[in-house]
C-alpha cells in the first residue's frame, strides 16, 4: 500500500514537473513593451539602435528576450489605452519615449519599470525628483530641451544677424517648460519668440501662411513625436514660405536650414543598459538619468542659398554634415 501510494505520487510529481519547468522557461524570457508615441515606421531608426544595444548586451528579440510593440501614431489619446494593454502583459520592463509616451506610462503602471528612451526635462515634466536620483520607477536618458533650444537661438542669430522675430514650433504643453529660458535668451539677442502650437500635419500650410505674414523669419522645431513623424514636410513648408527652419536632423534633410540636437538613435541605442541592468536587479529609483553625449550640427547650403542666406565659414568647418 505504502509502495503504490508512492508511485502515484511520482507519477503525479513526474506529470507536473516538465509543466513547470515548461512555465517557468517561458518565463525566463524577459519580456519588454515599447509604448511609441509615434508610429512604427517613423520611429524605425530608434527601434534598431535600441535592438542594436540590446544585442550587444547578448540580447536577441525573440530567442533571449521578448519585445512587444504597441504604436499611438501622432495620436497623443490612444496612449492611455496602449500603455494599459502593455502593462496587462506583465512586462520587465517598459521604454517609451516624449513626454506623452512616459506620461501615459506613468499613469498605466506605477511598479513596473519605465526607461525614458529620449525626452527633454523630466524634472520639468514631473516624471521624476532629480536626475541623480529619480526615485519612483522611472529613469532613462534626456536631451535637455531648454539647453538645445537656446544653442538654436544662437544658431540662429549668428546666421541671420538681423532676425528679430523668431517662432517656436511644438506639439505638446509640456514645451511650455521652454518659455523662460528662451525668453531669457532672447532679450539679450533683441529677439522676439512666439510659441506657436500645432496639433495636425494639416495645419502646416496655414501656419506657415500666418508667422510669414507677421514676418517671423525664423522658426525651431522641437523634437516631438508628431513633429519628428512631419519633420521632412516641414522643413519644406518653411522653405516654401521662405522662413528659415532650425531643428532636428530630418528638418535639414527635408529642406529645412539647419539642424541640431541630440543623436536620438544614440540615446535609444544606450536606454538597452538601463535595461540590462533592470533585468539584473536594478531599481530605477537608484539609477541616474544620463544626458545625451552626441550632438550633430547640419546645414542645408541648396535651402541657405535659396533663401539668400549666407552661412558664416565658422559655422561651415563646424558642421558635422553640409547637404549643397
Amino acid at each position: 500500500m505504502i509502495t503504490r501510494r508512492r508511485l502515484v505520487v511520482t507519477a503525479v510529481g513526474a506529470l507536473c514537473f516538465p509543466f513547470t519547468s515548461f512555465a517557468q522557461r517561458i518565463r525566463a524570457m524577459p519580456r519588454i513593451g515599447v509604448l511609441g508615441a509615434g508610429s512604427a515606421a517613423g520611429w524605425a531608426p530608434m527601434v534598431d539602435a535600441l535592438r542594436i544595444g540590446l544585442h550587444e548586451l547578448g540580447y536577441t528579440d525573440g530567442k533571449s528576450i521578448a519585445i512587444d510593440y504597441r504604436w499611438g501614431d501622432g495620436n497623443y489619446v490612444r496612449l492611455r489605452g496602449l500603455a494599459a494593454e502593455l502593462t496587462a502583459l506583465n512586462p520587465d520592463v517598459i521604454v517609451s519615449h516624449a513626454s506623452a509616451g512616459v506620461g501615459a506610462a506613468k499613469q498605466a503602471t506605477n511598479s513596473v519599470p519605465i526607461v525614458m528612451a529620449s525626452i527633454g526635462d523630466p524634472v520639468a515634466s514631473g516624471f521624476v525628483s532629480n536626475l541623480s536620483r529619480p526615485g519612483g520607477n522611472i529613469t532613462g536618458l534626456a536631451f535637455l530641451s531648454s539647453e538645445i533650444a537656446a544653442k538654436r537661438l544662437q544658431v540662429i542669430k549668428e546666421i541671420m544677424p538681423k532676425v528679430t522675430h523668431v517662432a517656436l514650433l511644438f506639439d505638446d504643453s509640456a514645451q511650455r517648460n521652454l518659455r523662460p529660458v528662451l525668453q531669457n535668451a532672447a532679450s539679450g539677442m533683441n529677439v522676439t519668440v512666439d510659441f506657436v502650437a500645432i496639433t495636425s500635419a494639416d495645419q502646416l500650410d496655414v501656419i506657415f501662411g500666418r508667422m510669414s505674414r507677421e514676418g517671423v523669419g525664423a522658426v525651431m522645431v522641437q523634437e516631438t513625436p508628431l513633429l519628428i513623424s512631419k519633420a521632412k514636410a516641414i522643413g519644406a513648408t518653411a522653405s516654401r514660405h521662405r522662413i528659415a527652419s532650425i531643428g532636428f536632423l530630418e528638418v535639414a534633410e527635408g529642406g529645412g536650414l539647419i539642424a541640431y540636437g541630440a543623436n536620438i538613435p544614440d540615446m535609444w541605442r544606450r536606454s538597452a543598459t538601463y535595461i540590462d541592468k533592470i533585468l539584473k536587479g536594478a531599481k530605477p529609483a537608484d539609477m541616474p538619468i544620463e544626458q545625451a553625449t552626441k550632438f550633430e550640427l547640419l546645414i542645408n547650403l541648396k535651402t541657405a542659398k535659396a533663401l539668400g542666406i549666407t552661412v558664416p565659414q565658422s559655422l561651415l568647418v563646424s558642421a558635422d554634415k553640409v547637404i549643397e
